[in-house]
């Protein structure tokens, strides 16, 4: 085993550093956020912190970096009130990770990708049209969190759409049926594939 205590890691080279935290934690969700101002322009970002919060009510949380410089998914959001989660397919890993590249407010990372934006039933923010598992959120709070100037964002479900193949009966969707991946640290993506299912733990049982 290698050892990395406080000192080591202050110590580490910036690129090396990143890589290593960024990782250290295991697999990440990996979605993207569409979002649009109030002048129609949409915007599409990939996001790796992504978290489920709560089922009744049901509520999603994601942390943003630091407002120091512009953010357009969140200057949308914070504006609109409304955003859609796509999970990142896996024949779009190319596409959705080039969404991370900082391009001007005026255009839109669906313009320099494959990636097809869909409006559904009504809904003002775009979703990816590839995307098996997607859902529109409408925002709710946010929260500083002041120990590195990063904000939790907080937001509710409002529609959720599932491809049909990948959800059991019971409700439980099998995200390697929907071709969802995750990420691993900054810049690596991966397939899974489910191991075993278990019923709900109890005590000595």
């Amino acid at each position: 085993m290698i050892k990395f205590d406080l000192e080591k890691i202050k110590g580490l080279e910036k690129i090396y550093r990143l890589n290593l935290i960024n990782s250290c934690t295991g697999y990440k969700s990996a979605n993207l956020i569409g979002s649009i101002d109030e002048e129609g322009k949409t915007n599409l970002a990939i996001f790796s912190s992504i978290t489920h919060l709560g089922s009744d009510p049901a509520m999603i949380g994601f942390v943003l970096r630091p407002r120091t410089v512009p953010r357009n998914t969140y200057n949308n959001i914070f504006k609109n009130k409304y955003f859609t989660v796509n999970h990142v397919f896996e024949k779009d890993i190319a596409d959705a990770h080039h969404t991370s590249a900082k391009y001007p407010k005026e255009v839109s990372e669906f313009d320099v990708t494959k990636l097809e934006p869909e409006f559904l039933d009504g809904f003002e923010a775009p979703f990816v049209k590839s995307s098996k598992v997607k859902f529109a959120c409408k925002y709710l709070n946010e929260y500083d969190i002041k120990e590195n100037n990063t904000v939790l964002v907080v937001a509710a479900i409002q529609t959720l759409y599932v491809d049909e193949k990948s959800i059991h009966e019971d409700g439980w969707i099998q995200l390697d049926k929907a071709g969802t991946v995750t990420i691993n640290g900054l810049d690596g993506y991966a397939k899974t594939s489910l191991l075993n299912r278990f019923e709900y733990a109890r005590p000595k049982k």
